[in-house]
């Protein structure tokens, strides 16, 4: 489904991110979107009216599709941000609440 554009030589950094709970060792370059997309998570969110999966769908931060939670922040484009080690992400349920 996903296949990286991305030289192999430009691959070798990585970085450990979590996604739901589990971790992955992902390129250093890549968005979390894109990470998620490598990681075989099709779906970001679900839609808050009908409870659809939605998940990344233009790359680039238009469509709002790819909305995650980012190390506890939610409505987070995932496309728009980079990965950073240690990064705690998580699909989005219905309606975020704020703090």
């Amino acid at each position: 489904m996903f296949e990286s554009l991305v030289p192999a030589a430009a691959t070798l950094e990585r970085v450990r991110i979590h996604i739901d709970g589990t971790p992955h060792d992902v390129p250093a370059q890549y968005s979390v979107a894109a990470a998620m997309l490598a990681a075989g998570s099709a779906a970001c969110r679900t839609s808050v009216v009908s409870g659809a999966p939605r998940g990344p769908f233009c790359m680039m931060g238009v469509c709002f599709d790819c909305l995650v939670e980012i190390d506890g922040v939610p409505n987070v484009q995932g496309c728009m941000t980079p990965v950073a080690d240690g990064m705690q992400v998580r699909a989005m349920h219905g309606k975020a609440r704020l703090a």
